[in-house]
């Protein structure tokens, strides 16, 4: 089936996820999506976009002259006081320092013996957090670096969803690293956490968990792994053992089953945020859900309908994607960004690429790309058109004209008008998806925004004021949209910029996100 074959692309895809893997991806041999883009890039290209700001005024339209005259929300340290003059306004290109030549000396080129460095520092990143976590915290869901033990569910607070709503006290990290073992080639090690799995593993737990976490985390890892041991092509080589006996397809039919009472007694089909893996839908659950969690079950759980050969599991996530889909606005084309799952009115009516949408639109392309439904092609393609419309900000063209480089900014669903002067960390994933759709052009200029700012800070902050060029919510958890961006355009165009950006992620992290503290060192996670 060519469904299979294309899964295990999707596999491969999923595992570009790990901040601390990535350069074993981009520097390792071989190992391409076959993109075949003829592209004027180079680096003059880049240098048009990392040219040193001289201190003259910007010509054209920039993102504040066009947001003055509209009304839009800003948070009081956003705000400048009365009287206070506003502070001054330069693009973000001046971040860079240096001239074409320097940027021509330093990013045309990435010597073999500097990728081997990278791929070793890269390898040796991971099997310092797997080989800490197995030590300390396994079977506990992850490691608390600074207590140095491992951490699950806060029991005693089950309203503390930043914690309760992705630790289910199934093992997560050891489930979500199987696949990543393979990558590194360490098959032993795979087999051997597989059979850790299967013997330590249940859900039949009280455990309440956001639907969309254990979706994407616990039920994509399983997945994945079985889809590496069984197929018949070996991407990864031999990797099967004979006793294995579809345990851990088992396993996520397990899970996928616990989650489906969250698609029941919804008036519009779009599922419950959270349940409880041992009783369903908890009484006091809220009927308020994101667009993003709803709308971001379609990968897992098609595979998974067609693995196990019952339909209604890829059947539920696509209802959901079309009862959100229904809901968008008449006149932008626009979706908010939480939505009322009995009534189907929208509680958010925020429109943007970040926190709480992000992955609906990543999910209609790379179901497309996995599926081959035409459908999902056409939500996409026309959510695609309506972000350029009333999303983008900027001069019409990324690398040439008057005005400032794009920006994709917050908006109001149903008037286009800025809600808002921030974007968050999130966004950075909608390059590499202008990659996947081909807009490669438009996925550089984008890139060369978010890796500016990781210049400048050594990390994304959570959110970025982009009028101030300042945060406004400090603290980066280690997300990988970024890397997968870099990751996407490095296979598009083969340039060498981006492994050097690449480098830079792995060194901020090991120099920024590493704690040392008693007992040993490790990174947050």
């Amino acid at each position: 089936m060519q469904w299979r074959s294309l899964v295990v692309g999707l596999v491969v895809l999923r595992l570009s996820l790990s901040c601390v893997l990535w350069l074993t991806f981009g520097l390792g041999p071989g190992v391409s999506f076959g993109f075949n883009f003829h592209l004027g890039f180079n680096l003059h290209k880049l240098d048009l976009l990392f040219r040193e700001d001289k201190g003259t005024e910007s010509k054209g339209k920039t993102w504040s002259q066009q947001i003055q005259g509209k009304r839009y929300e800003q948070t009081a340290s956003t705000c400048p006081q009365v009287g206070q003059q506003p502070p001054p306004q330069r693009s973000y290109l001046g971040l860079f320092q240096g001239n074409q030549d320097e940027y021509a000396r330093r990013y045309s080129s990435f010597p073999d013996s500097l990728k081997t460095k990278m791929r070793g520092m890269a390898r040796d990143m991971f099997y310092f957090g797997y080989d800490n976590y197995m030590k300390y915290a396994f079977p506990k869901d992850e490691l608390n670096p600074i207590d140095c033990e491992g951490r699950g569910p806060d029991v005693l607070n089950p309203s503390n969803i930043n914690i309760n709503d992705v630790l289910g006290n199934y093992s997560l990290t050891l489930i979500d690293t199987l696949d990543t073992l393979l990558v590194l080639g360490n098959v032993s090690e795979f087999q051997r956490a597989v059979r850790l799995v299967i013997d330590t593993v249940s859900f039949d737990k009280d455990s309440t968990v956001q639907v969309f976490e254990a979706n994407i985390r616990i039920l994509g890892s399983l997945i994945s792994a079985h889809i590496l041991l069984t197929d018949p092509k070996h991407p990864f080589g031999e990797v099967g053992f004979e006793d294995y006996d579809n345990e851990l397809l088992h396993l996520a039919h397990d899970l996928a089953v616990r989650l489906l009472p969250a698609f029941e007694n919804t008036n519009t089909g779009i599922p419950y945020p959270r349940v409880n893996l041992k009783t369903g839908v908890p009484p006091d659950s809220i009927n308020e859900t994101c667009t993003a969690g709803a709308g971001s079950l379609l990968v897992e759980f098609g595979i998974l309908s067609r693995l196990v050969g019952d339909s209604t599991f890829e059947w539920v996530a696509r209802r959901a994607v079309r009862a959100l889909w229904k809901l968008r606005s008449n006149e932008t084309g626009l979706l908010g960004n939480v939505v009322n799952i009995q009534t189907g009115q929208w509680v958010s009516k925020q429109s943007g690429l970040g926190a709480g949408m992000d992955s609906f639109y990543e999910y209609l392309l790379k179901s497309y790309i996995l599926f081959g439904e035409k459908e999902d092609y056409r939500m996409f393609q026309s959510a695609y058109e309506s972000i350029q419309i009333h999303m983008r900000r900027g001069r019409e063209s990324c690398n040439e004209g008057e005005g400032d480089p794009p920006l994709y900014v917050n908006v109001n669903m149903f008037s286009g008008e800025i809600m808002n002067t921030w974007i968050d960390s999130l966004q950075a994933f909608f390059p590499g998806l202008q990659v996947l759709n081909g807009d490669v052009d438009n996925a550089i200029c984008l890139h060369a925004f978010y890796y500016a700012i990781w210049k400048r800070f050594g990390a994304l902050p959570e959110r970025y004021n982009w009028q101030l060029q300042a945060p406004d919510v400090l603290f980066y958890p280690l997300r990988p949209e970024m890397v997968e961006s870099t990751y996407l355009l490095y296979q598009a165009t083969k340039n060498p910029f981006y492994l050097h950006v690449g480098m830079d992620i792995l060194q901020s992290l090991e120099t920024n996100a590493k704690h040392k503290y008693s007992c040993h060192q490790t990174y947050f996670i």
